[in-house]
C-alpha cells in the first residue's frame, strides 16, 4: 500500500512560474527522483507517491512551501491504496491510490477545499477528512511567516526555536508565539492520529 499526492497550485497564473517550481522540485528531489518518484506536469499540477506513514508530514511540507511565497496555496488530493502497475513516469503508473488521488482531485476543483484523502475505506474516510477540513482552516490561513517556519520545523525535526530565531533573524519569542499561532503542538498530534487511522486499512 502506498500515498499517492496528486495536487495543484492555486493562483499559479499570478506569481512568477520559476520562483515556485525551483522550490518544489527542489523538495520533492528530497524524497526520489523524477519522473519515477514525482512529477510536475501540464504547468502547474504535479504527483507524488511515498510511504502511508510519511503522507501527512509531505503534505504539510508542500503546503508550507507554497503558501510562504505571496499569493499562491496549493490543492492537494491525498490518495491511499494500491500500485499495480509503477512505470518509470509516476504519471504513467497505475493502482487503486493513483484512482483516488487523480479522481480527488477533479472532485476538490468542484467543492472549494484545497486538502482531502480516500481510501477504500469509507469510515476512515469520513473520520480523516472531518480532521482535514476542521485543520485547513488554520493552514489554509497561514501568513508567509508562519508558513516559513512550520516548513523549517517539518524539514528540520531537531532543529530549535533558538536556531530558527537566527535563521529568520528574529528573537526566540516571536518563533513561539509564531508557533502558537499555528497550533503547532496540535498539527505534530494530528500527524500522530493520521497515521494511526491509515494503518488500520
Amino acid at each position: 500500500m502506498i500515498a499517492v499526492i496528486t495536487g495543484d497550485i492555486i493562483n499559479s497564473q499570478h506569481a512568477e512560474t520559476e520562483v515556485w517550481i525551483t522550490r518544489l522540485k527542489n523538495l520533492l528531489e528530497n524524497w526520489g527522483s523524477a519522473p519515477h518518484t514525482w512529477e510536475i506536469y501540464r504547468g502547474d499540477e504535479f504527483q507524488f507517491k511515498c510511504n502511508i506513514d510519511d503522507v501527512f508530514w509531505r503534505f504539510l511540507a508542500i503546503k508550507s512551501l507554497i503558501k510562504s511565497q505571496e499569493n499562491l496555496d496549493v490543492r492537494i488530493a491525498i490518495g491511499i491504496g494500491e500500485e499495480n502497475f509503477s512505470s518509470e513516469k509516476i504519471t504513467e503508473s497505475n493502482g487503486t491510490a493513483y484512482v483516488h488521488s487523480g479522481r480527488l482531485l477533479n472532485d476538490l476543483k468542484n467543492d472549494g477545499h484545497t486538502v482531502a484523502i480516500k481510501t477504500s475505506n469509507d469510515s476512515v474516510n469520513k473520520d480523516l477528512n472531518i480532521l482535514l477540513k476542521w485543520s485547513s482552516k488554520d493552514f489554509d490561513n497561514w501568513t508567509m511567516a508562519t508558513s516559513e517556519i512550520i516548513h523549517e520545523m517539518i524539514m528540520n525535526q531537531d532543529i530549535t526555536q533558538e536556531d530558527l530565531a537566527k535563521r529568520f533573524n528574529i528573537s526566540q519569542s516571536s518563533i513561539s508565539q509564531r508557533l502558537k499561532r499555528a497550533n503547532y503542538e496540535l498539527i505534530v498530534e494530528t500527524n500522530q492520529y493520521f497515521r494511526k487511522k491509515i494503518s488500520e486499512l
